[in-house]
């Protein structure tokens, strides 16, 4: 039995792909989601062991939310789409199955099987469709979703509460990764927990035993520690 998350903003077709799950004996659908925030938020909380992503969807795209995913720990991804079959062809090679809507019944049952067949779950080469760099960023504010450009982002820290996002103007939380945050945004390591967009430093304060304080433009105080210091002053420009 394999569990499944299922992400579509089209309620009629999240249903009738939830009810096609269920009825083959072998899928226990775990979890929906109407957007891919929300399904960014389920991923990491229902650890599901594959997910049917529909690709076009507001704000964020099924495609974009892959990109916010850690490979090390993805799971089986099956496109839903209504593109046709000449569109389909550049995912066809890059995820682990892809499915047409309206869903046919016969078609799934081959991913089903895919799925049995598979020795573990073991992502696919995502890497192919997948945006190198996120332009936005999906974040929790005081009862509020907010889509941060990531190129406002000043730091991001995390802590034992989650990775936090801050900008000029307010201190969001994030669902990706620092690790994410730090392959696929401008942000670069400057401690363990930090993470900072270098036009964000306004300077550098070197302290004793190797270790630093940047202060921001908007003045908040980050720690460097002495493995990240050398980095920082090369990307700097400082030898």
């Amino acid at each position: 039995m394999f569990s499944a998350l299922v992400i579509d903003d089209e309620l009629f077709a999240r249903e009738e792909l939830i009810e096609l799950l269920e009825e083959t004996g072998l899928i226990e659908v775990i979890g929906e989601a109407s957007n891919a925030i929300e399904g960014l938020k389920k991923i990491n909380q229902l650890k599901p062991d594959v997910v049917f992503l529909d690709i076009q969807m507001p704000q964020i795209t099924g495609v974009e939310l892959l990109g916010m995913l850690d490979a090390e720990t993805m799971p089986h991804v099956v496109f839903v789409t209504a593109y046709d079959q000449f569109a389909i062809q550049a995912f066809e090679e890059n995820a682990f199955d892809y499915l047409l809507k309206p869903v046919d019944t016969d078609r799934l049952n081959k991913t089903v099987q895919r799925l049995v067949k598979a020795d573990q779950p073991s992502p696919a080469p995502y890497h192919a469709i997948t945006p190198t760099q996120l332009e936005h960023v999906p974040c929790y504010g005081h009862n509020r979703i907010v889509i941060v450009s990531s190129k406002d982002i000043e730091f991001a820290y995390s802590d034992v509460s989650g990775v936090h996002i801050q900008t000029a103007s307010q201190l969001t939380t994030s669902q990706l990764t620092l690790k994410v945050l730090e392959e696929k945004t401008v942000l670069i390591r400057c401690h363990r927990q930090y993470l900072v967009n270098l036009s964000a430093i306004k300077e550098i304060k070197l302290l004793e035993n190797g270790l630093a304080e940047i202060i921001t433009v908007s003045e908040h105080k980050l720690p460097v520690s002495r493995r990240y210091l050398k980095y920082l002053k090369e990307r700097l420009g400082f030898h």
